[in-house]
C-alpha cells in the first residue's frame, strides 16, 4: 500500500515494557502520524529484519526503518528525534558524539531493561484507535 510506503518503521521488543512505554510515548508525540510500528516478534518485524539480514531472534536493538534504510541503536533513537516534532529535533544534535561512544550508553540501558522496567510473557495488543499504527 503506497501510503504505508511513505511512513517510517519501527521495530521494538513486542515483550520488554520500556519498549511498549516508549512506543506509546511515540505515538502521542507523532500527531502527524509519520510512524507506523511492529514488534519484531511478527511476521512484519521478521520480515523487515530478514529484508536487512539482521539478527531474527537476538533482539538487543530496536531498529527504525526510512525508506530503504535502517537504523539501530542510538542512531535509530537520534533519527526518530529528528522526526519528531517540536524541541525533540534539537536532541538530534547528540549525533555528533562518536557512535561507539553513544552506543555504550544505549547497550547499558538494552541490556538492563528487563531487569529495570520487566517482561511480558507476550506482545500487547494495541487498542482499536491504536490498531492502524500498527503493521500485522
Amino acid at each position: 500500500m503506497k501510503d504505508t510506503e511513505e511512513k517510517s518503521i519501527i521495530l521494538f521488543d513486542g515483550v520488554c515494557n520500556f519498549c511498549d512505554q516508549t512506543v506509546n510515548f511515540l505515538i502521542k508525540q507523532d500527531t502527524k502520524e509519520k510512524f507506523l510500528f511492529a514488534s519484531l516478534q511478527s511476521d512484519s518485524g521478521q520480515n523487515l529484519l530478514k529484508k536487512f539480514h539482521l539478527p531474527i531472534e537476538h533482539f538487543d536493538s530496536f531498529i527504525y526503518v526510512k525508506g530503504e534504510k535502517y537504523f539501530t541503536k542510538s542512531t535509530a533513537a537520534l533519527q526518530i528525534a529528528k522526526d519528531l516534532r517540536k524541541w525533540w529535533q534539537f536532541l538530534y544534535i547528540l549525533i555528533l558524539i562518536p557512535g561507539p561512544i553513544r552506543d555504550r550508553c544505549y547497550n547499558w540501558i538494552a541490556k538492563n531493561r528487563y531487569k529495570w522496567f520487566g517482561k511480558k510473557q507476550e506482545c500487547a495488543l494495541p487498542t482499536p484507535e491504536m490498531r492502524k499504527r500498527f503493521l500485522n
